[in-house]
């Protein structure tokens, strides 16, 4: 086998082992989101989430980091922005897992999934990167299958809806913000800061409402927002632990993911989430997507599988006109 040869194979080892990452961990952040609405009529979310970030952080600290460089990786000069995508991500996680109280979680997810379509948006804003006509199409299209799936004006509207579009509104300034410091800060260096903040507002949320003042008394966002914190019963702490587990492992899934391969390739493989949150939903929660819902969801995976492919074909025109290097 020659050198060429040997390169290609190698370069397609690491891409199967890449999208075999990225699936990895949208199994595993599919378990988390369906253990966390299955916990959500008994735990405050914040509680919920304060044990779940203690466990990932220790991961990470305890294992990741060693290993990955050592604690010197945590230096860093941009702690407000490292502050900035830390509450960001809280604000995506406290909307997104607020709605999974009330709504069915293929609907949660399917809605979620218009965040690239809003980081194409909020490049051109905030960055002043170029979007051409089909980019608008497609973020015209996948806009258009979450007012699908909301239905406004009708009896099957949920105002809770509203709150998976912030979640994906977060988390697409948490994607800008990346983009700003992703050439001066690692991957972990930006996740254990992520699991701090985490860990902050969530034991500040505890100490201001852990007594459920503020909770309404029934099973919907509020309530799972502002209910009073418990002592978790007997099996429920493996449970909290194991979501713990499965966040830091995802998160690191993800990571190896990125750079195995390129993001052109390992992106469109996070779609998966999508089936697997139709699965869970109908398994544990007896819920299935209706047709207006399937119409919404094809809408909105269309638009942003669409954006994907147009990044990947943009970036080959690129590769194909830069001139050969100099031997």
């Amino acid at each position: 086998m020659s050198l060429a040869e040997t390169d290609t194979a190698r370069q397609t080892e690491l891409r199967v082992m890449g999208i075999a990452c990225v699936i990895g961990a949208m199994v595993l952040f599919s378990i988390n989101d369906m253990t966390i609405k299955f916990l959500s009529g008994d735990y405050a979310l914040h509680q919920v989430v304060l044990v779940r970030s203690l466990v990932a952080l220790a991961m990470l600290l305890g294992v990741i980091v060693p290993l990955g460089g050592g604690y010197r990786m945590l230096r860093t000069r941009r702690l407000g922005m490292h502050g900035l995508r830390g509450l960001c991500v809280v604000v995506a996680n406290s909307a997104f897992f607020a709605g999974l109280a009330v709504l069915p979680l293929a609907d949660a997810v399917a809605i979620f999934f218009i965040s690239p379509l809003l980081i194409t948006v909020l490049s051109v804003v905030l960055l002043g990167e170029r979007a051409g006509a089909r980019s608008w199409v497609a973020v015209i299209a996948g806009l258009a299958g979450v007012v699908v799936m909301l239905r406004p004006g009708s009896a099957a509207f949920q105002p809770a809806a509203i709150l998976p579009i912030a979640a994906a509104a977060a988390y697409a300034m948490l994607a800008i913000l990346t983009r700003k410091i992703g050439g001066t800060e690692r991957a972990i260096t930006m996740a254990v800061y992520i699991q701090l903040v985490f860990i902050l507002v969530s034991s500040a949320m505890g100490l201001a409402f852990g007594d459920g003042r503020l909770a309404d008394g029934g099973s919907g966002p509020i309530a799972f927002l502002f209910r009073e914190w418990v002592w978790p019963q007997g099996s429920d702490w493996l449970v909290l632990v194991a979501l713990g587990v499965a966040n830091g492992l995802a998160a690191l899934l993800v990571s190896q993911a990125y750079r195995l391969a390129e993001a052109a390739l390992i992106a469109p493989f996070e779609y998966v989430a999508m089936p697997l949150a139709v699965f869970w939903g109908a398994v544990v929660f007896g819920e299935w997507p209706d047709g207006m819902a399937w119409a919404g969801i094809a809408l909105i995976l269309g638009g942003g599988l669409y954006m994907f492919l147009r990044e990947a074909m943009a970036r080959r025109r690129i590769a194909v006109r830069r001139p050969p290097p100099l031997r």
